[in-house]
């Protein structure tokens, strides 16, 4: 039985690994010309950054999490450990290891830093779910050139 609260930790045991991703991205073949996207959204906090990217696995892993699609979550700005589990789950192939209370610490610094909570949202989630795809590519490109504004 999975708990609620926060956090991915309880998917330990069936973490994936950048070679794992790496493999799957293999057994795609695009043909056709396409724009890429950005590979990820990077996160800065302190001297750190971060790379976030949610990859399919991990999304439904999320959904099945949250009881919800993430595109519903992007209807109204989600509780902070909503947040803060899709952000674990962003960070998890490529930070290895990452604990759901790293991110919170690592929050709590970004905070003391001068962010915000609102902030969280426009401009660590919102990007990262672009550069996953959640958005058409042109979307995508007007929203995070509009977050770079701010």
């Amino acid at each position: 039985m999975i708990e609620m609260g926060g956090g991915l930790d309880d998917f330990d045991n069936e973490e994936m690994t950048e070679e794992k991703n790496d493999r799957a991205a293999e057994v795609i073949d695009l043909n056709e010309e396409r724009k890429k996207r950005k590979p990820f959204h990077y996160w800065k906090v302190g001297n750190t950054e971060y790379k976030l990217k949610l990859d399919v696995e991990t999304i439904c892993k999320l959904e099945d999490k949250l009881k919800k699609s993430l595109i519903e979550v992007l209807d109204s700005t989600p509780p902070l450990s909503s947040m803060l589990t899709i952000i674990q789950g962003a960070m998890r192939p490529w930070h290895h290891g990452i604990k759901y209370d790293d991110v919170k610490k690592i929050y709590a610094k970004w905070i003391e830093e001068g962010g915000s909570q609102a902030e969280l949202f426009t401009k660590v989630v919102i990007p990262t779910m672009a550069v996953s795809g959640f958005f058409p590519e042109k979307n995508t490109q007007a929203i995070l050139e509009e977050i770079e504004e701010q």
